[in-house]
C-alpha cells in the first residue's frame, strides 16, 4: 500500500502498490481522484468530470 495526499484537502489516501495510471480513487472529503505517475513515483490529482455526449 502506498500513502499519498488528497490534492484537495491534504489528507492521507491508501492506494494499492499496483495501481495503475487513469485509476480513479474515491476520498473521505467526498473527491474523486485519478492515480498519475510522473518520473516514476505515484500520485494524485482531481479526477476531470465527463459531461454528457449530446451528439452534436
Amino acid at each position: 500500500m502506498v500513502v499519498l495526499k488528497c490534492p484537495v484537502c491534504g489528507g492521507d489516501v491508501t492506494v494499492e502498490d499496483d495501481a495503475l495510471p487513469g485509476e480513479l480513487v474515491e476520498h473521505d472529503c467526498g473527491a474523486q481522484l485519478e492515480v498519475v505517475k510522473n518520473n516514476g513515483t505515484l500520485s494524485l490529482k482531481l479526477a476531470e468530470q465527463v459531461g454528457e455526449d449530446w451528439g452534436e
